[in-house]
């Protein structure tokens, strides 16, 4: 990468990480350019430089989003422990990330998923691919939980894999829309059960 290459990417990645708590907040559409800049602290002609339309920088966020999360999630699969220790863990965080009232910890794909699949065919393609890598992630896991003995995952561990993240999923909703925990408790005891460990 060249000298001049790291400012530019510096400074396009302070426009997403201004946006992300905009856009978990109040959604996509909700959010405009002059909003977006204003939290950046930089001009219009900046945002141009770096991306061609609100689309093009939506989808940016969206990729950064799951660069970030699924960095996260390796971090938190690879503890010491068992692959169980390791699933339950990762859920504990999710859990947590939901109840923090900072913005930035919220799941993008909560707030955002139903809202632009219908607007932007490159967010919703941004958007399967995350949660895809997040299935996968999942996924390995439970194989690897199968192998340690430490959990007692039907032999279709992507199937699992999906119905965890889907349960997930609709958790952070249902809290969202009750403004309570309970839905992400409910979801934390169906998969302890799920997965044999309850």
């Amino acid at each position: 990468m060249s000298v001049s290459a790291e400012p530019q990417q510096d400074a396009r990645r302070h426009i997403i990480d201004a946006a992300h708590p905009l856009f978990a907040s109040k959604g996509f559409t909700a959010v405009g350019l002059t909003e977006v800049l204003a939290a950046a602290k930089v001009p219009k002609g900046s945002f141009y430089y770096y991306f061609d339309s609100k689309e093009a920088f939506g989808e940016a966020v969206l990729e950064t989003y799951f660069a970030d999360y699924l960095a996260r999630m390796e971090v938190l699969l690879a503890v010491p422990g068992t692959s169980a220790q390791r699933l339950l863990g990762y859920f504990q965080d999710w859990l947590a990330s939901q109840l923090d009232e900072e913005a930035r910890g919220r799941c993008l794909v909560v707030k955002l998923g139903a809202e632009v699949c219908d607007l932007s065919g490159s967010m919703r393609a941004a958007l399967e691919r995350g949660t895809q890598g997040i299935i996968d992630r999942l996924s390995r896991c439970l194989d690897a939980g199968r192998e340690d003995g430490s959990l007692t995952a039907p032999p279709d561990t992507r199937a699992v894999a999906i119905t965890l993240y889907q349960s997930w999923l609709g958790a952070g909703l249902l809290a969202k829309i009750t403004r309570d925990r309970t839905p992400l408790d409910t979801a934390m005891v169906g998969t302890r059960l799920l997965l044999g460990l309850a």
